[in-house]
């Protein structure tokens, strides 16, 4: 049983930046891939980031390339979303997920209760 839970959210105007975090419990954190999504209200859950367990490999969604970046650290069982360039369309209830690498929902297996990230204009 994998547990996650997310922190580092809140309010910021367009142009800022924010971190996320996620803490995972569970001896199995380095061998799974990670990922964080999104849904925003009246919106389907649309992928962000993911990270294999090695963190060698990452691959984001076109809208927030070259904005966001995963990160991980396995001695800490812990993700990370560095957050720049916020725009109002970010905002979101920001989820963390693990399981196997990929970019839709049914690849991740265990998820966070989420963080609202909230960017006025």
């Amino acid at each position: 049983q994998v547990q996650l839970v997310e922190s580092g959210g809140g309010l910021v105007q367009a142009g800022g930046s924010l971190r996320l975090s996620c803490a995972a419990s569970g001896r199995s954190f380095s061998s799974a891939a990670m990922a964080w999504f999104r849904q925003a209200p009246g919106k389907e859950r649309e992928f962000v980031a993911t990270i294999s367990g090695s963190g060698g490999t990452t691959y984001y969604a076109d809208s927030v390339k070259g904005r966001f970046t995963i990160s991980r650290d396995n001695a800490k069982n812990t993700v990370y979303l560095q957050m720049n360039s916020l725009r109002p369309e970010d905002t979101a209830v920001y989820y963390c997920a693990a399981g196997t690498f990929g970019t839709y929902g049914y690849n991740y297996r265990y998820w966070g209760q989420g963080t609202q990230v909230t960017v006025s204009s």
